[in-house]
C-alpha cells in the first residue's frame, strides 16, 4: 500500500510558522507508531528562492504539478492581498475533482476561496481576517470563532496554531486517537480541541502575576475537578474571609472559574451538556447560576 502524499503548498512571503507546523507533524518520519505514515513534499506556486517571513528563504524541490499527485494539499497561509495565480487555482480545482483532501490554515482560505472551493460551504480564518472573507467571498459561511471546520475534503482552520488542532484531527481521522494522541505527545500539545472551540477567551488576565491572586487563579485552573469554596481559596492564599480582606479575591477568583464556557473549553465540553466532573454544582443550580442550559 503506498502511503498517503501530503504537498504543502510554499509561496514567496512564506508564513514561516504555519508552514513549519505543517513539516513538523507530517514531514518528520514516525517509526515508533509502526503505521504507513504518511509522504511528504513542497511545492512551490513561483520559480525561484521565496521569500519567508523572519529573513528566511525557502526553495521548494517541485513545481505545481506535485499537487497532481497529491492526496492531501495543506495552503500554510497567505499573503492576503495577493492574487493566488491562476495555475495554482487550476491545480487546485482539478485536485478537487478527482477527491483530494484540501486544506487551508489561517490566510490560506482565501487561496480556496479564489478557487470557488468553498461557494455555498463552511470555513472559517484567523478571526482577524474572518471579516474580510466574508465580505469578499459572500457565497461563504463563514465562522468567526471556531478553531477548524471539517467539511469532508475541504478542511480550513483558523490562524496560527489552530493549524496544529486542525492537523492532528487530520491525523485522528486517517489513523485514530491513539496515533493522533501520541503525535501530540512529540508535538507537547494538547492532543485534541474541538473545532468549535473559540478562538480565544476574552477574560481579562490581572497584571499582577507575581502576586498571590495570580498563583491563587493558576493553582484553580489547573485543578478544574477539585472543589474549591471561599474559605479553601483564602487558606490557600493566606487570606482572610472577612468582607474588606476578600473582596478583590472574590472577584479575581471568580475570574478564573466562574465563566461556563471558560471552563467548558477547559475540559472539552460543549455549554449545551451537562458537567459531570466534580467540583461542579448540580445541573439545576449550575444551569440557574450560568445562565448554561442543556437540551
Amino acid at each position: 500500500m503506498v502511503a498517503h502524499l501530503v504537498v504543502a503548498l510554499a509561496y514567496d512571503q512564506l508564513c514561516t510558522f504555519e508552514f513549519g507546523c505543517v513539516v513538523e507533524v507530517f514531514g518528520l518520519a514516525r517509526p515508533e507508531l509502526d503505521v504507513a505514515w504518511y509522504r511528504f513534499a513542497v511545492c512551490s506556486a513561483e520559480r525561484g528562492p521565496l521569500r519567508a517571513a523572519g529573513g528566511v528563504t525557502v526553495t521548494a524541490a517541485h513545481s505545481l504539478r506535485m499537487l497532481d499527485r497529491a492526496d492531501t494539499i495543506i495552503i500554510p497561509g497567505w499573503p492576503e492581498a495577493a492574487a493566488p495565480p491562476p495555475a495554482l487555482l487550476r491545480k487546485l480545482r482539478a485536485a478537487a475533482r478527482r477527491g483530494a483532501r484540501i486544506c487551508s490554515i489561517c490566510s490560506g482560505v482565501f487561496v480556496l476561496a479564489a478557487a470557488g472551493l468553498l461557494d455555498g460551504k463552511t470555513a472559517t480564518t484567523h478571526w482577524r481576517y474572518a471579516r474580510a472573507l466574508a465580505e469578499r467571498y459572500p457565497a461563504i459561511d463563514v465562522r468567526f470563532d471556531e478553531l477548524y471546520v471539517d467539511q469532508g475534503p475541504i478542511v480550513t482552520s483558523a490562524g496560527s496554531a489552530a493549524g496544529l488542532d486542525m492537523m492532528l484531527h487530520l491525523v485522528r481521522r486517517d489513523h485514530g486517537a491513539r496515533i493522533a494522541n501520541l503525535v501530540a505527545q512529540r508535538l507537547v500539545i494538547p492532543p485534541h480541541r474541538v473545532g468549535d472551540q473559540a478562538q480565544f477567551a476574552p477574560r481579562v488576565v490581572r497584571d499582577d502575576e507575581a502576586g498571590r491572586l495570580s498563583k491563587l487563579m493558576d493553582w484553580v485552573r489547573s485543578r478544574p475537578a477539585d472543589r474549591h469554596t471561599l474559605g479553601s481559596l483564602a487558606r490557600r492564599s493566606a487570606m482572610s474571609t472577612n468582607r474588606r480582606g476578600c473582596r478583590r479575591s472574590r472577584g479575581s477568583c471568580a475570574s478564573a472559574s466562574r465563566s461556563p464556557r471558560s471552563c467548558s473549553s477547559a475540559v472539552g465540553w460543549r455549554s449545551r451538556r451537562s458537567p459531570s466532573a466534580p467540583g461542579f454544582a448540580p445541573r439545576s443550580r449550575f444551569a440557574a447560576t450560568s445562565g448554561a442550559s442543556w437540551a
